[in-house]
């Protein structure tokens, strides 16, 4: 945030126009020769940059433009008139083609030209190869963008003045740039058609940076990776920034683009023709850009370069551009050898822009048989190499690709200078303690092995214990790689109560820092003394994040639970993971919560004598699930999933075993969940669609009955039921369906206003089908023997209201979602509205919840 923040001062002043048209060109570099010194014009072609008495002469350059010479004036040096003339291109031969104006596909010769290259783009796509293998190398770099003369001489950035020898001139751009992280990798990519197999091995690692200030400093660089990712034009669909952009020769790409035949030119010895492209709708998740397809009969394409329009509905991104390059091999196959990427970000117009760029070079193509001991050894679709992060410069200087730059390559002494900046340490700590919600006790000397934290639950609230202090903390890897400790102690100011948790979990991985780390192979063992609400297990965060304190419903039924779990965690690399657990669990009711017997009364009565202190039971649970393609990142609280596009099912079963150690309750609980992820074409958003359904197959009293998936926050959380009560629906039968159409500014678009704000639309609806047996029916069972009377309220003068209703099995409960989000490019705020079970007692019929979401 502090560099996002670095501002500038300018005295050499004036405007950049075209010659011709006398429009003002945007983007323009304006800059002394040989220095670090300039700027850029604005959309009205305008710029600003501090005057250099050393300096004489201005260049100004931009992409389409002859580069021009500015001779400076003394005391001429203000509202400067600059034409730049069109620069000719060099072409070999051209063919002009005039364009009508109004675009049609009949008899366009771009149009048929196009036609054969995607019918012919198989007989040259590699995936129609039995085996290939490659050499992969990519170096990604995040840097701030438009960097400026201010953090060299403003009195209050002095000592920010050693960044002057770490900026550089982008050579792409003409901008000024800071580096902030560079992340290389070498790989080696394996490919086989039948059966469909493909391999990374990762074979060297580096990443240097700010991101080394953090211990969980690889957020970054994976969130980076999923977001900017490899663009391969022979696929129908390109994932880059989370969403599905149509590639210019996908199968349905004529009805999806317009084609323009612009010239026919040469790149290097090879005759090409060059067709301009862009979709019918600049909203469409689609390129623009020039495609240089081969004058000959093979219509293969020899060089692409991609941008995304500029009226496009993408969040944050000003600019970007790919260009890849296919070369013919000695052996006749075309292959790519280069994919560069540069994109241009704007977070926020009183941040600091950024800029990440990547570049891959790709060499050692062989169409050779590979064994399938060489696939049966390689584990998962991505493995990496025991000593992949351990190679040393005079490995990386032999098979780096591409150059490190001077400011890149000196990412360790900006590291050691940024550090020994007076009072960045403090910058730093309000950094972790704010974004990663937890203080570290180590230094740049010596090293953390305790983190205290989640820093969101030091101080929170709930209706029994009323006012909630807690302190918590874990250990890390560099304590120890294997052995991991975390807990908490909490106080209740109300009811003076202390509690507590603690867990220890033996890792058989070595883990670079946390436990979870994936590929998880963990035993655990918790012991847990705390309050607790039944819809605790509902929520993905901690139960004591301050934000969920406010509650949209009353929150007074509790449990003091004293638990002691004992788990396990495997987890492969083809996206199959175990879990299976041994709880034992004594529940004590609390607050308003009471376990009253099944009697010949027809109602509970408000006489402690009659409830039950507790109830103890010890269950094992196991459960599989698989998430092919699924990528996470690990912060210290937990594992966050970043990609949402691979589908989860999910199998579990629970079995309660009576008289083990205190037991009281034989019961046994199946459950399963689909989850799945639809992108709709022609921009239309995505669907995301989540199926869960369970049984209780024994007797048990309600504290074991299935609950709901209820949120009595008014934090939105995924797969949750909003405005379900508390305990208000328990079945021992259940399906729910959770839908959710994300229909991203679609119709939004249309009105003028919200379209200039880039809000977007969502739908929704969460059902809920449910059924109680009769034999888990207090008043229905006939044998009501170790079945508990429903829980609810007493009122003042002593008669009883049930919080329970049984569910009609031909009536779903229903819920109906309108959301808007992107709102600031930041807020979601939805309004739920309930559309069954309207007369059930102390609901709420409809409600406003809301959440801080990011996306593209």
């Amino acid at each position: 945030m502090l560099f996002l923040s670095l501002g500038a001062k300018a005295q050499v002043t004036g405007v950049v126009i075209d010659s011709k048209t006398r429009q003002p060109i945007d983007y323009v570099n304006v800059y002394y020769e040989g220095t670090t010194t300039g700027g850029q014009t604005d959309s009205k072609g305008r710029f600003s940059i501090k005057e250099d008495d050393r300096w004489n002469e201005l260049t100004v350059s931009t992409m389409g433009y002859v580069t021009q010479k500015v001779r400076l004036v003394p005391g001429k040096k203000k509202n400067l008139k600059i034409m730049l003339v069109s620069s000719p291109r060099q072409i070999q031969e051209v063919t002009v083609q005039a364009r009508r104006s109004r675009y049609s596909r009949r008899e366009n010769p771009a149009v048929e030209l196009m036609r054969k290259v995607i019918a012919n783009k198989k007989s040259y796509d590699l995936h129609q190869k039995d085996f290939f293998t490659y050499s992969k190398y990519e170096k990604m770099v995040f840097s701030l963008n438009e960097f400026t003369e201010k953090v060299f001489e403003d009195s209050e950035m002095k000592r920010f003045a050693f960044l002057k020898d770490h900026v550089e001139r982008c050579p792409e751009t003409g901008k000024l740039i800071l580096p902030l992280t560079v992340d290389e990798t070498i790989s080696e990519i394996l490919y086989r058609k039948d059966p469909h197999t493909e391999k990374t091995v990762i074979k060297a690692q580096s990443s240097k940076g700010v991101n080394e200030l953090v211990n969980t400093g690889d957020i970054l660089t994976g969130v980076m990776k999923d977001i900017f990712t490899d663009v391969d034009i022979y696929e129908n669909e390109c994932r880059l920034l989370q969403y599905p952009f149509k590639s210019p020769i996908a199968n349905s790409a004529i009805s999806f683009y317009r084609y323009y035949i612009e010239d026919t030119v040469m790149i290097g010895n090879d005759k090409v023709i060059q067709l301009e492209f862009t979709p019918n709708n600049p909203q469409d998740f689609g390129f623009s850009g020039t495609l240089f397809v081969m004058a000959d009969s093979s219509y293969q394409v020899r060089k692409v370069v991609l941008n995304i329009p500029m009226r496009s509905d993408v969040n944050f991104v000003e600019n970007m551009i790919i260009t890849q390059d296919f070369e013919e091999l000695p052996t006749g196959e075309r292959v790519a050898v280069s994919n560069d990427m540069l994109v241009e970000l704007k977070l926020a117009s009183f941040l600091k822009k950024l800029q990440v760029q990547r570049v891959i070079r790709n060499n050692n193509y062989s169409f050779e048989e590979i064994s399938d001991k060489v696939f049966k050894h390689i584990k998962g679709t991505v493995f990496k190499e025991p000593d992949a992060e351990m190679q040393d410069d005079e490995y990386w200087n032999e098979y780096r690709e591409v150059e490190l730059t001077q400011s890149e390559s000196q990412m360790g002494a900006f590291l050691d200078r940024l550090q020994r900046v007076k009072g960045f340490k403090y910058v730093i700590f309000a950094f972790k303690a704010l974004v990663e919600n937890f203080v570290e006790t180590g230094d740049s000397i010596h090293p953390n092995y305790v983190d205290i934290g989640p820093v969101n639950t030091i101080i929170t609230s709930n209706h029994y214990d009323k006012w909630r202090f807690r302190v918590s903390a874990l250990t890390n890897a560099n304590l120890n790689p294997h052995l991991f400790a975390s807990g908490y102690v909490a106080y209740g100011t109300k009811t003076h109560n202390v509690y507590g948790k603690a867990q220890l979990t033996y890792s058989f991985n070595k883990k670079a820092y946390l436990p979870r780390e994936f590929p998880m192979n963990n035993l655990s063992i918790t012991y847990l003394n705390d309050v607790v609400s039944p819809f605790d297990k509902f929520i993905p965060t901690d139960k004591d994040n301050m934000f969920l304190a406010l509650k949209a419903g009353s929150v007074d039924q509790f449990n003091h639970t004293k638990e002691v779990k004992l788990t396990y965690d495997r987890e492969f690399l083809n996206g199959l993971k175990f879990n299976t657990t041994f709880t034992h669990t004594k529940n004590k009711p609390v607050d308003a919560m009471f376990y009253q017997p099944l009697d010949d009364a027809d109602a509970p009565v408000n006489d402690p004598t009659k409830w039950k202190r507790s109830m103890t039971t010890a269950e094992a649970k196991a459960t599989i699930s698989f998430e092919p393609g699924a990528a996470y990142i690990n912060t210290k609280q937990r594992r966050l999933k970043i990609n949402k596009d691979a589908p989860i099912i999910t199998v579990s079963h629970t079995m309660g075993f009576n008289k083990l150690l205190g037991s009281e309750y034989e019961y046994n609980v199946t459950e399963g969940t689909i989850y799945k992820r639809l992108w709709i074409p022609n921009s239309f958003g995505k669907m995301d669609f989540t199926i869960q359904g369970g049984i209780q197959w024994n007797k048990v009293p309600f504290p074991l009955l299935i609950h709901p998936a209820a949120n009595q926050s008014y934090i939105l959380e995924d797969n949750t039921f909003s405005l379900i009560g508390n305990l208000e629906f328990l079945n021992d039968r259940y399906l729910s369906v959770m839908y959710e159409w994300d229909l991203n500014g679609k119709l939004f678009n249309r009105i003028p206003l919200l379209k200039k704000l880039k809000w977007r639309e969502l739908v929704g609806v969460n059902v809920l089908w449910g059924t109680l047996t009769d034999k888990n029916n207090p008043s229905k069972a006939s044998d009501r023997s170790g079945l508990f009377y429903f829980p609810g309220h007493f009122r003042a003068d002593g008669s009883y209201e049930c919080n329970t209703v049984v569910m009609d099995q031909k009536t779903p409960y229903i819920e109906l979602r309108l959301g808007v989000h992107n709102i600031f490019k930041l807020l979601h705020v939805e309004y739920v509205r309930r559309l069954t079970y309207l007369d059930n007692p102390n609901i709420n019929r409809w409600g406003i919840r809301g959440m801080v979401r990011m996306s593209f």
